[in-house]
């Protein structure tokens, strides 16, 4: 199993000392967040910081630690209202996909959120104009994905505008091409109230997106009231199976999410204990 973590969750230190700190707790890969990992690294600068030079450096720290970059993140919004910090935002996902095959990351990851100040009609994971709002932002970006021979993964979360399994399905039937993808965390499809469907749900984006996942992100849960506390594995409620029976089919890379660095090393365990007996 190629098990990684988010390298932000790892004890601090340089991009290096933390692509070594997971190493020796057993991980192979990697989720890389620069703006969290690399000191002077700022977002809103990339389209400037993030040259050939630097993508080489970041490879040769992956190659010299015995990592791999499963997640270049890339988690801004798509779907700002403002025009101009929109198309800011556009650059700064093609600087990430620009370098992702420098760096070899298997994928740029993102998410769908909406801004507040939007003022939709219905909320976010509802409204039909954050949906256009959000293609009309995605497409150009997946088009220079497409020059530039890298992948965008969309990661579903239940309170976004790509929210649910039937709504990424749509995004991709809406914007065919082979450079988006999917990052699945199933704890992000529930939501308040949905617990009884934490198996359904997953099964679900199972069924309709298994073949367009490209990495799965994988943390576990707990029911509080009007909550749903996201946690490390093997701490909470989650049934895996499914999830990992999926990652074998396919080879996935799967990144841990909400560890730390004293847990970490258990929930990888719990989850390779669970694939051994599938």
């Amino acid at each position: 199993m190629n098990i990684g973590i988010r390298l932000h969750d790892t004890a601090p230190g340089t991009l290096k000392e933390r692509l070594s700190f997971a190493r020796a707790q057993g991980f192979t890969c990697a989720h890389v967040a620069l703006g969290m990992t690399l000191e002077g690294f700022h977002m809103q600068d990339a389209p400037r910081l993030l040259t050939p030079e630097l993508a080489a450096r970041v490879r040769q720290d992956l190659a010299d630690t015995g990592m791999e970059c499963a997640v270049l993140g890339c988690y801004l919004n798509l779907a700002d209202p403002d025009p101009q910090r929109r198309a800011h935002t556009q650059e700064i996902y093609k600087a990430h996909l620009r370098a992702a095959p420098l760096i070899g990351a298997r994928v740029v990851g993102t998410e769908t959120y909406a801004n507040p100040e939007s003022h939709f009609s219905d909320p976010a994971p509802r409204s039909e104009e954050a949906f256009r709002l959000f293609m009309d932002s995605l497409r150009p970006v997946v088009r220079y994905a497409e020059e530039v021979n890298a992948i965008l993964a969309v990661e579903m979360v239940y309170h976004h505008i790509i929210s649910t399994a039937e709504r990424a399905q749509r995004m991709l039937e809406e914007l065919p091409s082979d450079h988006l993808q999917i990052i699945l965390d199933a704890v992000n499809l529930i939501g308040p109230g949905h617990d009884g469907e934490a198996d359904a749900l997953p099964e679900d984006a199972i069924r309709r997106l298994g073949d367009r996942v490209r990495v799965l992100h994988m943390k576990d849960f707990t029911v509080r009231p009007n909550e749903i506390h996201s946690q490390a594995c093997g701490t909470g409620v989650m049934r895996f199976e499914k999830l990992l029976t999926l990652a074998k089919k396919h080879d996935l890379p799967m990144t841990l999410e909400d560890t730390t660095p004293d847990n970490a090393q258990a929930a990888r365990l719990h989850l390779e204990q669970i694939a051994q007996t599938l």
